[in-house]
């Protein structure tokens, strides 16, 4: 439905008064009119109808009001529908013959009213409708069109306004209901957005100690770890107004805008300061600026940053003006942004560890029904890497598989089905495939389990399937710990892992596949990693090669030292598969077992392996809280979670293998 708007009322009132003069039998003043010839106007002077006669000279027409007993008589309806007043219209052609008709009735007594004169040329508002009208007309729909074009019927998207800042303003009270309470885990991040929300509040509480309030803060972290969260909170949280919008809101197609509506958007702050103003992914705007102009730098994002930049610490003052931002490609962004001054602090908003996950289910879970067998703390230890919003679309899932079985309460296994889902992708059960496909896939997963259970360092392992899902035709879920710092020795073992399923089609197929394809995909990075920027080569010992300069398109190192490079890749790579191949062989027997098992039933667990193998010879923290979940008889719920290649936070993943494999988490070291 169109927006209410007063042009509708005036143009209402405007046809209705055009209607009613140029329609016969209008309603002017509360009185009905009605056009007559000149001989009706006799006949009803005759019959002694005529109150009162209005002779216009200018124009030869005369007006006869009706006497009211007699208005039924001209008009067929009563005074309640004609008013008090009523007349009848006609024209004459001569004034004289009409006087000489009114005198000649007065001396017969059929008229006894007054004859009266008038000079108006018809109505006034009448005829000046006729005569400005089209103009009027023509101005009003001109005005409309330029308030249009404007921004008077849209917000401030129109010509007019292009350089207005597109900031929407948010008070106190207004329809932001988020607050602290439903932001779930990131206690420091909290703390500090929670102090800048304090300052504005109480300024004193830290002025009297001689502390000025902070510029600005920047929010950084991965996608879907709750930094537009944490500016909601802000908002629904401060006292005071809160602008919003998001970078890509500056930039235009033309020139100057950007710069226009920064420095739009600071004054809108300023007069309403104390006030915050959030910019959301700021990097759309704040890219560090080119050194090289020859190379062909954006001029007009750089015109935005520059006012950006100006506004936030320039010549002026910004007192009582508080920036948020937020962004992932922290390193992209300008470094004269990022100085003191500008963003005091920069905030890490990470991906949560283990307690931070379990918070942040009770909160997504609150709308949940679930059930009792549904255990958040399981939940959380299935979702190593997880970030705020994978576990809101794992919650979300669930229930809905829970409604696709036709369940009244969502239980353990749907979040499990939904995690592995998120991971993996959708089981396509119904994929054609030849007895011996099946067979190598089941040799590869095997493989997979075989050289994981008797590798140290190795992620224990969960489950393996060989039920295709999404682009992979099967894959080994794992429980990885959650390490800070990863050794060496334990992204070797991960390696040789990976390769497990490779070896093991060589072995006992005696030919190799397109299926390893994800799997030498993970290696292969992993070793580049570990020898170009984790100095663990031998030949290349403690040097990093990691250039974070976007504009440098060089390599960091010479061709000789790339050549030294790909060869230690190769080396350490062929190691680690030699060293798969040995273990398989050592362990031939049993890896035959599982791959048989594996055709059987398709899915086997932890358990399976362990009845073939005994008992995992390294027993991790992992598989310590996985025993006491599975104590007793076992339900068939499919755990999940997945190998962390990196040293920072685990990423789950499959060990998933297909033409093109599955998702694989992050980069297998983390840089800089």
């Amino acid at each position: 439905m169109p927006k209410f708007s007063m042009n509708w009322i005036y143009m209402l009132v405007l046809f209705g008064l055009i209607g009613m003069y140029l329609l016969g039998g209008d309603t002017v003043g509360g009185s009905t009119s009605r056009k007559v010839s000149y001989d009706e106007f006799k006949a009803y002077v005759r019959k002694g109808y005529a109150s009162k006669i209005v002779i216009n000279k200018d124009e030869s027409t005369l007006k006869m009001y009706v006497n009211p007993k007699n208005i039924r008589d001209v008009f067929n309806q009563g005074s309640d529908r004609t008013g008090k007043k009523p007349y009848v219209t006609t024209e004459f052609g001569s004034v004289d013959k009409v006087e000489t008709f009114v005198e000649t009735e007065k001396q017969a007594g059929k008229f006894k009213g007054e004859l009266n004169y008038e000079n108006k040329r018809g109505n006034d508002l009448f005829n000046i409708l006729l005569s400005f009208g089209p103009i009027l007309l023509f101005i009003f729909l001109w005005l409309y069109l330029m308030r249009r074009m404007g921004g008077g019927g849209s917000g401030s998207s129109g010509v007019f306004n292009v350089g207005k800042s597109k900031a929407k303003m948010y008070e106190k009270g207004a329809d932001v209901n988020v607050t602290f309470k439903d932001v779930a885990g990131q206690a420091g991040a909290k703390q500090e957005v929670q102090e800048i929300v304090d300052f504005l509040k109480n300024p004193k509480k830290y002025t009297d100690l001689g502390g000025k309030i902070p510029k600005g803060a920047l929010l950084v972290g991965p996608p879907g770890t709750g930094k537009t969260l944490l500016a909601k909170a802000v908002a629904g949280e401060a006292g005071v107004p809160f602008f919003s919008m998001s970078g890509s809101d500056f930039v235009e197609m033309f020139v100057g805008v950007g710069a226009s509506r920064v420095r739009d958007l600071f004054r809108q702050a300023k007069e309403k300061a104390p006030c915050i103003i959030f910019i959301d992914e700021i990097d759309a705007v704040g890219r560090a600026r080119s050194k090289n102009p020859a190379m062909g730098g954006n001029d007009e994002r750089e015109n935005t940053l520059n006012a950006l930049l100006t506004e936030m610490d320039g010549f002026g003052t910004n007192s009582g003006v508080i920036i948020l931002a937020a962004t992932n490609r922290v390193d992209m962004l300008d470094s004269a942004l990022l100085r003191a001054g500008r963003f005091d602090r920069q905030i890490n908003v990470d991906l949560p560890d283990l307690n931070e996950r379990k918070e942040i289910f009770k909160v997504h879970l609150k709308p949940v029904k679930i059930d009792e067998s549904v255990d958040i703390d399981m939940l959380a230890r299935q979702t190593p890497g997880f970030s705020g919003a994978d576990i809101a679309n794992v919650c979300n899932e669930a229930a809905l598989i829970a409604a696709r079985h036709n369940k009244t309460h969502v239980g353990k296994q749907d979040f499990l089905d939904a995690v592995d889902r998120i991971i993996g992708g959708l089981e396509k059960k119904t994929k054609v495939m030849t007895e011996g496909e099946r067979r190598t896939i089941a040799l590869h997963e095997a493989g997979h389990a075989t050289i994981s259970w008797f590798l140290e360092h190795a992620n224990p392992l969960v489950k393996v399937s060989i039920v295709p899902r999404g682009r992979a035709l099967g894959a080994a879920w794992y429980m990885p710990e959650e390490r800070q710092i990863t050794t060496k020795e334990e992204m070797l073992d991960e390696m040789c892992a990976t390769l497990g399923g490779r070896a093991a089609e060589e072995l006992f197929t005696g030919h190799i596949s397109t299926g390893a394809m994800n799997d030498l995909e993970r290696v292969t990075k992993s070793a580049y990693g570990m020898i170009a920027y984790a100095g663990m080569s031998e030949k290349l010992p403690n040097i990093c090669y990691y250039n974070n300069n976007e504009y440098n398109f060089q390599k960091p190192y010479s061709e000789t030292t790339a050549k030294i490079m790909d060869d230690e890749v190769l080396s350490m790579i062929n190691e680690q598969y030699d060293r798969a191949k040995a273990l398989l062989l050592e362990h031939k027997e049993g890896h035959n077992r599982l791959a048989e098992l594996l055709l059987e039933r398709e899915v086997i667990f932890a358990e399976d392996v362990e009845t073939i193998f005994g008992k995992r010879p390294w027993v991790s923290r992992s598989e310590e809280i996985m025993e006491e979940e599975n104590k007793g008889a076992h339900d068939g719920s499919d755990d999940n979670a997945e190998p962390a290649d990196n040293g920072a936070e685990p990423t789950p993943s499959t060990v998933a293998d297909g033409l093109t494999g599955t998702k694989t988490g992050e980069e297998d070291i983390q840089k800089a």
